[in-house]
C-alpha cells in the first residue's frame, strides 16, 4: 500500500479556471490562482494570484498577492500586494508592502505597513530637531 504525503505546502497550487463561478468560502493552506469568478471569502496561507480574467467579489486574506484581474470588497495581505497593469480594484486594502504598475486602477482606502507611517513621522521629527541643533550650533560658533 503506497504511503500518501499529506504535507501542506505553499508550493502546491489550487486553480479556479476561466469559466468557473464559485460562491462561498474558500480556505487554502497553499497557493491559489483565480482565473474564474469568486463571490465570497478567500483565505490562503500562500500566494493568491488573480489572473487577467479573474474576478473576486468579497473578502480576501492571504500571505502575498499578485492581482491582474478585478477585485471588489476588501483585501488583507500579510506580505506584498502587487497590482499589475491590468488590475482593477474597488476595495479597501491592508498590506505590509504595495507595488503598483502603471495602468493599474485602484479605488478605495489603503493601510500599509506595520508602523511605517509612525516611523516616517518620527524620522521627520528627528530631522527637524537635527536642523534646529545644527542651526543653534552654527550661531554659537559665529559669536
Amino acid at each position: 500500500m503506497a504511503k500518501t504525503n499529506e504535507t501542506h505546502s505553499p508550493e502546491q497550487l489550487n486553480r479556479i479556471v476561466a469559466g468557473t463561478k464559485i460562491e462561498g468560502v474558500i480556505v487554502s493552506d497553499n497557493n491559489i490562482r483565480i482565473d474564474g469568478t469568486v463571490k465570497g471569502t478567500i483565505t490562503a496561507k500562500g500566494r493568491l494570484v488573480v489572473g487577467p480574467t479573474g474576478k473576486i467579489e468579497g473578502e480576501v486574506i492571504c500571505e502575498n498577492a499578485d492581482i491582474e484581474g478585478a477585485l471588489t470588497g476588501t483585501i488583507t495581505v500579510n506580505g506584498i500586494l502587487s497590482l499589475k497593469s491590468t488590475a482593477r480594484l474597488e476595495c479597501d486594502i491592508t498590506t505590509k508592502k504595495l507595488a503598483i504598475e502603471p495602468g493599474a486602477v485602484f479605488s478605495g482606502k489603503c493601510v500599509m505597513g506595520g508602523g511605517v507611517v509612525k516611523d516616517m513621522k518620527q524620522s521627520m521629527e528627528d530631522q527637524g530637531r537635527q536642523r534646529v541643533q545644527d542651526s543653534s550650533h552654527a550661531q554659537s560658533k559665529e559669536r
